[in-house]
């Protein structure tokens, strides 16, 4: 080969080993640049989330970015201006998918909550309250099916006193009794004496689950958290951590019964505590009713009496019918004692024994009158009213509850430490940034952020 030849040839090789080098050095140079720009908007969304609401973390340990930035009115731009303070300036960004607390049924929120729970107690704090699960959908389906039997036989007895053209004597008559205390209030058939019902009221108008709610958008369905016994479990527990209940002594939010809001939802303390006494008073009937279908002594006191009615009316043929709903105004005698029990700060037993029944046949006949002294006791192995609390939290739908209490944040905050400007519906919870860059040499760079509270 010829020198020339060879010196053109070493000059072709030498220029593509440049041009090689030259290349890789370019693509390192624009990766730098991109990972710079990538960093910027990185450390800009990190920043722009750490300005969380401090008192959502500080009374109720939840973190969210308050979008109105205390304005009061939301806007995406506040939001893209942080970002361009923060170092995410030339360069166009744009949301791309965002989540407010107030999403698909306070979905956020209700995650927030669990994983904190989970975090700060663990799985083991609820293993007791988990084997329960069971046990209370089983009342709940049992009150209501208790409640139509009672209808029924309340209506079978009228109808058949009807076919007779006769009535029971209303001397010692305790259905006639109990069908004259059903017509009053039944907060003044429980309230002890010594409390007063809170008078305390919001404007439903204005509540989270009324008004029109800012909206996200975008799919965060893979960040999203199950809705599994444990976690419903979870949420209670929160709930009854953060919020005030009829028993307390000193209530300070909006409403003074703000966990009776949460499974009511009514814009009264005094119509939320009838709403959830009419609720724990079904379950606690299903339990007195199964009681006392099952004890001897008492459906052989209630016949005595049925009997002796009917003989009275000269109907003694009424008297399997009318002692069947002497049993069941019994029952319900008894779990308008109950209720006193528990807003006196008793304990009550999920199930009953002949030791922990409480209301005689007599004392059935006193109650709601002048002479009534049927405050209830205290059981030892039974449950306060915080943990029939939990039960009904439990069983309220999820949606309900959540959103609930996020309302019930947005009034305390607003009402009680002064953060007017706060909504629910406009605080951010995850958010995706959709960032556009010119490099140079007209190579445009497009890439997203995510970012979420956990």
């Amino acid at each position: 080969m010829k020198k020339a030849e060879v010196t053109a040839f070493l000059s072709l090789i030498f220029i593509l080993l440049v041009t090689f080098i030259g290349g890789i050095m370019e693509s390192a140079s624009i990766q730098m640049a991109k990972n710079y720009r990538r960093a910027d908007v990185n450390r800009a969304v990190e920043s722009v989330f750490a300005e969380y609401q401090k008192d959502l973390l500080e009374y109720y340990d939840i973190f969210a970015l308050e979008g109105t930035y205390e304005s009061g009115k939301y806007s995406e731009k506040l939001i893209e201006k942080r970002l361009e303070y923060f170092g995410a300036g030339n360069m166009k960004n744009s949301i791309q998918r965002i989540q407010f607390l107030t999403d698909n049924g306070a979905e956020a929120f209700y995650e927030q909550v669990t994983y904190y729970m989970e975090h700060k107690y663990g799985f083991n704090r609820l293993k007791d309250k988990l084997s329960m699960t069971d046990t209370w959908k089983v009342q709940e389906e049992r009150a209501s099916d208790y409640e139509r039997e009672s209808r029924k036989k309340e209506d079978e007895l009228e109808g058949l006193l009807g076919e007779a053209k006769g009535e029971l004597p209303k001397q010692d008559n305790p259905i006639a009794h109990v069908s004259q205390l059903k017509k009053r209030s039944l907060l003044e058939l429980i309230i002890p004496d010594h409390k007063k019902v809170s008078e305390k009221q919001i404007d439903l108008n204005e509540s989270l689950t009324r008004r029109n709610k800012n909206k996200g958008y975008g799919d965060f369905s893979e960040a999203e958290a199950g809705s599994s016994t444990l976690s419903s479990l979870m949420f209670g527990e929160y709930l009854l951590e953060h919020f005030s209940m009829a028993t307390d002594e000193e209530p300070k939010g909006a409403l003074d019964y703000e966990l009776e809001y949460i499974c009511a939802g009514k814009g009264s303390d005094r119509e939320n505590l009838e709403t959830v006494a009419k609720k724990l008073i079904l379950l606690r009937f299903a339990s007195n009713y199964l009681f006392l279908q099952n004890s001897a002594a008492k459906r052989a006191e209630a016949e005595g009496l049925a009997l002796t009615l009917c003989a009275l009316a000269a109907l003694p043929a009424l008297s399997e019918a009318a002692a069947q709903v002497i049993l069941l105004v019994w029952a319900f005698g008894e779990s308008i004692v109950d209720l006193r029990s528990l807003l006196n700060g008793s304990r009550v037993p999920l199930v009953k024994t002949e030791e922990s029944w409480q209301l005689s046949l007599a004392g059935l006949m006193k109650l709601g009158e002048s002479g009534d002294v049927s405050d209830g006791r205290d059981c030892i192995d039974g449950l306060a009213y915080k943990e029939y609390l939990r039960m009904l939290l439990f069983l309220e739908k999820k949606e309900n509850t959540s959103m609930r209490a996020l309302d019930m944040i947005e009034q305390n905050l607003k009402k009680v430490h002064g953060a007017g400007f706060l909504k629910a519906d406009c605080c951010v919870s995850r958010m995706e940034v959709k960032s556009t860059v010119r490099l140079r040499r007209k190579i445009t760079y497009v890439f997203k952020t995510y970012f979420g509270y956990n």
